[in-house]
């Protein structure tokens, strides 16, 4: 399965491509293997993504908008959709494919499992006790019987042994897989969170470099003001006085 992240490259609007650096940023900080087809540069990619959005996903004027995201032929959303899902720990769940085992999804898919199955009472084996004997059974029923019980108790033993074996065998292998595991988890939820981070600061510097641009554009209208209000006064000061000499 490969997920499809379509894209405009040369896209003017600054929104946009924030969207596209988010999903694209996230994507690569969970190592999710994507494709990006961009929309700007190839008219079969833009095609191909406005008739495969669904009608009920589109906006008003009919014309979706980059990034937008597809497993394969299957249509995952948009970026509100991924953000959503972002936010709710389910972006394995919204493109579609398997959370890694030890992530945050993995166990909230675990839990819902439980919750919705149930669990499964452990079977227990219950040994049948012997009948009392009667006084008057024979001797030599008697020493079958104890033959048979002796060895069955070995039977039993040389099973509970291979048992205890294979029991401290998978307990071995589970303790050596399981800090690999948590390893691994933690090194992808401190890349995620780095990620976010780092994103916000981004988004951070983005907005005073905003307000500083807005603020610099209008001391740069009131200057443009001011100057055009004294070459008026200039110019009507040079009216008058060519009157004055005129008389």
């Amino acid at each position: 399965m490969v997920i499809k992240v379509f894209l405009a490259s040369s896209s003017g609007s600054t929104a946009i491509k924030k969207k596209q650096q988010d999903v694209v940023g996230f994507l690569e900080a969970l190592k999710v293997d994507y494709t990006q087809l961009d929309i700007a540069c190839n008219e079969d990619n833009r095609m191909w993504m406005r008739q495969n959005v669904p009608e009920d996903r589109k906006p008003t004027n009919g014309i979706p908008l980059p990034p937008q995201i597809f497993n394969e032929e299957s249509y995952c959303g948009d970026y509100d959709t991924f953000f959503d899902a972002k936010e709710d720990n389910s972006v394995y769940s919204f493109l579609g494919l398997p959370p890694p085992p030890g992530s945050k999804e993995a166990e909230k898919a675990d839990k819902a499992d439980i919750v919705e199955n149930g669990t499964h009472a452990e079977e227990t084996n219950t040994e049948v006790p012997v009948e009392e004997r009667n006084g008057n059974t024979h001797r030599e029923e008697e020493k079958l019987q104890q033959v048979a019980d002796e060895e069955e108790e070995a039977q039993d033993g040389e099973e509970e042994e291979i048992t205890e074996e294979e029991t401290a065998d998978k307990e071995e292998t589970a303790e050596d897989e399981t800090p690999m595991e948590e390893e691994e988890a933690v090194e992808e939820a401190d890349e995620v969170t780095e990620y976010i981070q780092a994103h916000a600061e981004e988004e951070e510097g983005q907005e005073e470099e905003d307000l500083q641009s807005e603020e610099e554009e209008e001391l740069r209208q009131l200057e443009e003001e001011e100057e055009a209000e004294v070459q008026e006064d200039e110019e009507e000061d040079l009216e008058e006085t060519q009157e004055e000499e005129a008389e």
